[in-house]
């Protein structure tokens, strides 16, 4: 069974920094696309950061500079490291991973982590 658990949502004051986990089991980690993506209410789902699993990074324009994401392997997790956090950045983030669970590829979801800046 595939399981993706995220942790490290938080209630953080803007310009502080939050640093967000997000740990899989029944994939194949080591070759699969890790992601970070997140939804405000009322808002569609937006890609945060993305890493391939050559350690290849991608990010949206809005958290260039701010956020990093990275992944280790040894420990099947991929984390999001969030600074200079605004109210705007306000939202449910969810782990996503295009992997293999040793049968096919698909794409697996976490149940999310809340993430709340105050202005």
């Amino acid at each position: 069974q595939v399981r993706l658990v995220e942790s490290g949502g938080g209630f953080v004051q803007a310009g502080g920094s939050l640093r967000l986990s997000c740990t899989a089991s029944g994939i194949i980690f080591g070759t699969s696309s890790m992601g970070w993506y997140r939804q405000a209410p009322g808002k569609q789902r937006d890609m945060v950061a993305l890493i391939t699993g050559g350690f290849s990074t991608n990010y949206a324009d809005s958290v260039k500079g701010r956020f990093t994401i990275s992944r280790d392997n040894a420990e099947n997790t991929v984390y999001l490291e969030m600074n200079s956090l605004q109210p705007e950045d306000t939202a449910a983030y969810y782990c996503k991973a295009f992997a293999s669970d040793g049968r096919r590829w698909m794409d697996y979801w976490g149940q999310g982590t809340q993430v709340t800046v105050s202005s």
